[in-house]
C-alpha cells in the first residue's frame, strides 16, 4: 500500500502517476476529507480496466498504518525570497505528522516532498526515530532533471543524450556536478562563464517557473513516484537524493542531497563521487546553509 499526505497538485499528479501504474493500493490523506474526495473521484478515471487497484479517500491519518510507502506533500506559506520561509509553516506540520508516523508507519519508507525539503527530511528523521535509510528528501533529483535540460540545451541535444547530477540542498545552493557531465558519454566542456550562467539559471529555475505557472507539479510528483515505484518494485535506482550524511563527502549530521541508489530498503547506498575541489568547497557552503534551517526549526 501506498499513502499520499497532503493532496495538493503535487498529491493529486502523483496519486495519477500511481493509480494509472496500477503499483499498489492507495490511500489519499487530507486534512480536509472532501478534498481527498474530490480527487479520488477524478483519479479512479484512470485505473486501467484490468487493474486490481483499490484508492481510497480519507482524514484519519491512521489509514496510513502497514504502508510500504508514504509520500509527503503537504505544504503552507508562501515563498518571498526561498525555500527556508517556509520553516514556520511546515515545519509544525512536520512535527505532528512525526508523532503519527510513530504510532502507524514504523516500517514504512517515506519519501518527503515539502519544502524546504533537505530541513525537513532532517526534522522527520530526529522526531521519528526513524532509520536513516527510511526518508528520503527529494529535491535534488528534480534539480538534477532541470540541469539536464539545461545542459541539453547548451549543447542543442534531447536532453535524455545527457548525464547530469546535482548536489547540495534543494534551493540557492544546490551544487550542479559539471566535473561529472557528460554528452553521449562524452565529457562536457565549458567555459567559466556559460558555467556560471547555467548554474545561475538552474538555482533561479523555481522563480521563471513560478513566473509562468506556479510552483512545479508534473516534475515534483513524477521524481517522487520514481522513487515510490524503486522501493515497491525493487528497482535499484541511482539518483540524488536528500538523505542524512554520516560523513559522506566530509559531512555529518546534516541532510543534502548526493547520488544514492534506492531500492526495496529505502536508501540502499550512498555513492561518493570524486568532485572536484571547487564542488566540495561549494558542498561545504550547501550543508552549512541547510544547517542554518534546521536551527529554525520549531520545538
Amino acid at each position: 500500500m501506498i499513502s499520499v499526505i497532503g493532496i495538493g497538485k503535487v498529491g493529486a499528479a502523483f496519486a495519477f502517476l500511481a493509480a494509472y501504474s496500477s503499483i499498489d493500493d492507495l490511500v489519499l490523506v487530507n486534512r480536509t476529507k472532501n478534498k481527498a474526495v474530490g480527487e479520488l473521484l477524478d483519479v479512479v478515471n484512470t485505473v486501467p480496466q484490468k487493474s486490481k487497484i483499490s484508492i481510497k479517500a480519507t482524514d484519519d491519518i491512521s489509514d496510513v498504518k502497514d504502508s510500504e510507502v508514504i509520500v509527503i506533500t503537504v505544504g503552507g506559506g508562501v515563498i518571498k525570497e526561498d525555500r527556508n520561509d517556509l520553516i514556520p509553516f511546515t515545519s509544525p506540520i512536520i512535527s505532528s505528522l512525526a508523532k503519527e508516523l510513530r504510532k502507524y508507519a514504523s516500517k514504512s519508507k517515506i519519501v518527503v516532498v515539502t519544502n524546504p525539503v533537505d530541513v525537513m527530511t532532517y526534522q522527520l528523521l530526529q522526531e521519528t526515530g526513524f532509520s536513516k535509510n527510511q526518508i528520503i528528501g527529494m529535491g535534488s533529483n528534480l534539480d538534477s532533471s532541470r540541469f539536464r535540460y539545461l545542459l541539453a540545451k547548451s549543447q542543442n541535444v534531447n536532453q535524455v543524450q545527457i548525464e547530469g547530477t546535482v548536489i547540495g540542498e534543494h534551493g540557492p545552493t544546490m551544487v550542479p556536478l559539471f566535473s561529472l557531465s557528460k554528452v553521449m558519454g562524452t565529457k562536457i566542456e565549458l567555459n567559466k562563464e556559460k558555467m556560471m550562467e547555467i548554474t545561475l539559471e538552474l538555482r533561479n529555475y523555481w522563480k521563471n517557473l513560478h513566473a509562468y505557472k506556479g510552483a512545479s507539479v508534473f516534475g515534483a510528483a513524477k521524481h517522487a513516484f520514481d522513487i515510490v515505484e524503486a522501493i515497491v518494485k525493487n528497482n535499484e535506482l541511482s539518483i540524488s537524493s536528500s538523505v542524512l550524511l554520516d560523513g559522506e563527502y566530509g559531512h555529518h549530521d546534516v541532510c543534502v542531497g548526493v547520488p544514492v541508489i534506492i531500492n526495496k530498503n529505502g536508501v540502499k547506498k550512498i555513492n561518493e563521487y570524486s568532485i572536484d575541489k571547487t564542488e566540495s568547497d561549494l558542498l561545504t557552503i550547501s550543508a552549512n546553509r541547510v544547517k542554518e534551517g534546521i536551527k529554525k526549526i520549531s520545538n
